[in-house]
């Protein structure tokens, strides 16, 4: 089970629960892809995770976009377009009798097969391979007020002309090792800096500190673009709030007022301790306001 974040409800039909790979659908006993497959052999492909509320796939628009473009970026066809994903999202939900809340979506798209265990991607022998696994998933409701502890590990997000941050790609050995680090140390989860020092981001989520009335996140330089971090900074300026992108070190941290997460699965969740230094013993103001105006965000959007 997750921890921290991504804690969740453990749920027994997910032991059966039906998967969609490459358009067929499949128990999950049955539910396998080749060892040749590129996602397998050498994480190449993009993915996202995806939320879904009254029956509705969250903000799938903005997921779909970064999906799509994450696969232009490293040359690679997802091989339908985009309307046709969507049906395949929506039919595997149908097939699980899934119509309401608390399920949550791995959709994860491959280079495809390769003929032989070699990174060039011209010994791809089949279009891309497209998975689809739907489980329910709720986060466990003390999320929202649990205070979480962080800890500030030595892998750092690197320079764009190594592994770009911004892709969410298969390749996420630096996260791993980052939440490795912080699981040792006792804490939830990692805070990762950039290769200057300043804030990038955490392992699995992205991060916020309160200062003074205002919200500061890091530039958005090196780390994953967000779709929840998106968001929740619209949302803030959009209630008159004074939100900044900017660099900013552990000092600032250690100082803050208050602190949070933000993630698809668990929305925004407060942080209590970075690195042993208190930050608040309970869920702050700003936190509270601010998960109440995305929960209205999510609402609107899978209304609409």
């Amino acid at each position: 089970m997750g921890k921290g974040t991504h804690s969740y409800i453990a749920d027994s039909r997910n032991d059966a629960v039906i998967i969609d790979i490459n358009g067929e659908l499949f128990p999950r006993p049955e539910a396998k892809v080749s060892v040749f497959d590129s996602g397998f052999m050498l994480g190449d492909g993009v993915w996202e995770g995806l939320r879904v509320h009254n029956g509705k796939i969250a903000f799938l628009d903005r997921h779909l976009k970064r999906l799509y473009r994450g696969a232009k970026a490293i040359a690679m066809d997802v091989g339908i377009p985009s309307e046709l994903l969507t049906e395949r999202l929506y039919a595997v939900l149908s097939a699980n009798h899934m119509d309401g809340d608390g399920i949550h979506i791995r959709l994860m798209v491959t280079r495809g097969i390769r003929s032989t265990p070699y990174q060039d991607p011209r010994v791809v022998i089949s279009p891309a391979t497209i998975v689809i696994i739907p489980e329910w998933k709720d986060p466990v409701p003390e999320t929202a007020t649990n205070m979480l502890n962080l800890y500030t590990v030595h892998v750092r997000r690197g320079f764009p002309d190594v592994q770009d941050p911004k892709l969410n790609s298969h390749s996420k050995l630096n996260c791993i090792t980052a939440c490795i680090q912080a699981t040792q140390a006792g804490a939830d989860e990692a805070l990762m800096l950039d290769p200057h020092g300043f804030i990038a981001t955490c392992n699995s989520t992205h991060f916020f500190i309160v200062k003074d009335g205002e919200i500061w996140t890091s530039s958005g330089d090196y780390c994953l673009d967000g779709i929840t971090r998106a968001n929740v900074i619209e949302i803030a300026r959009e209630a008159g709030l004074s939100v900044y992108e900017r660099n900013f070190s552990l000092i600032d941290v250690y100082g803050a007022d208050e602190a949070f997460t933000t993630g698809t699965f668990a929305g925004l969740a407060p942080v209590g301790t970075v690195d042993g230094r208190e930050i608040s013993t309970e869920r702050g103001p700003m936190v509270e306001r601010l998960q109440q105006l995305y929960l209205a965000r999510l609402h609107a959007d899978t209304a609409a």
